[in-house]
């Protein structure tokens, strides 16, 4: 069946796992993991990864392969996912690549810079400017350089902030433009891609409602279980959503019901920038507006009349 290789994206809690899921047992196709979180181990339930019944119903790679200790940029997922690709071409298996993280699709079918390494006392003097400066004004100082990076980073991401900051300034070089160039892993007639995009204030809902199951599902113990091992807080997965919101719990610095209220909001704040992306960065990707799983399968089956519905 051709193409083999599909790409599913879509903002947390959009249903694009489930939909990857039902194509796989379709296709007989495997499933690989595009999302920055779900490759860590220690954050299965505040991820909502696939559980271990799903994964029995079809091969899924690159979901809770990573310690947390141990944080993965987007050009070591990348790395990681042409070697799979490239034996599951081998194999001739489909392939279903699904997340939410865009940046690891723009690397997959655009390429990734090859950034020169930037010395040591850059990376200092980017984070002492962070540091003296705070982050709107660092930003600002930013987006006079590299507006597409200001804008981009999320509110609060330190470490990318002072990456594209220390990558300017030793390279003189804008990060988003390295960023243009690179050879991506999939040829651009290799791929089929969608985007799900349900109406916003039914995927608030499900982001609300996600969390609540989340909570009943041990989030505040698997949280409480990442504080311990005592980690950078820098590191991405300490800076996964809800994390920090939980740990104010676990701190005593902040109510159960506040902590969750919080933690709901940052949610929903998280798809809407995963929204914002997908309609900058993947405007020529069908997009899937159905409010429910059969409605965004029967949509997904008019783009593919190729397969049979169950």
């Amino acid at each position: 069946m051709e193409p083999r290789i599909w790409l599913i994206a879509g903002p947390t809690a959009s249903g694009k796992s489930g939909l990857a899921l039902r194509l796989a047992e379709a296709a007989d196709a495997e499933i690989v993991n595009a999302d920055s979180m779900q490759l860590y181990r220690d954050l299965a339930v505040l991820t909502a990864r696939p559980s271990p019944a799903d994964e029995a119903r079809a091969p899924h790679h690159l979901f809770g392969t990573v310690d947390a200790a141990d944080g993965w940029s987007v050009g070591k997922w990348l790395r990681a996912a042409a070697d799979l690709l490239g034996r599951l071409a081998e194999a001739r298996r489909p392939v279903i690549v699904v997340g939410g993280t865009g940046l690891y699709f723009r690397a997959l079918t655009r390429g990734l810079a090859h950034v020169p390494p930037i010395p040591a006392q850059a990376r200092r003097e980017a984070e002492a400017d962070f540091d003296l400066m705070g982050e709107s004004a660092f930003r600002g100082r930013l987006g006079a350089y590299d507006p597409p990076a200001a804008a981009r980073i999320a509110q609060g991401d330190r470490q990318r902030l002072v990456r594209a900051w220390e990558v300017y300034a030793a390279t003189g070089t804008p990060l988003s433009d390295w960023q243009q160039t690179g050879d991506p892993v999939l040829a651009g007639d290799a791929w089929r891609a969608v985007a799900l995009e349900p109406p916003r204030d039914l995927l608030y809902a499900r982001c609300d409602s996600r969390l609540d199951a989340m909570m009943a599902e041990g989030a505040l113990e698997e949280t409480a279980g990442l504080l311990a091992r005592n980690l950078d807080p820098e590191l991405p997965a300490m800076k996964a959503v809800g994390v920090r919101e939980l740990a104010a719990h676990i701190r005593g610095q902040a109510s159960l019901d506040e902590a969750v209220a919080a933690a709901q909001r940052e949610t929903r704040r998280y798809a809407k920038r995963q929204l914002t992306w997908m309609r900058g960065q993947m405007v020529g990707w069908p997009r899937l507006t159905g409010q429910t799983a059969d409605e965004q399968w029967r949509q997904f089956l008019a783009l593919e009349p190729s397969l049979t519905a169950d």
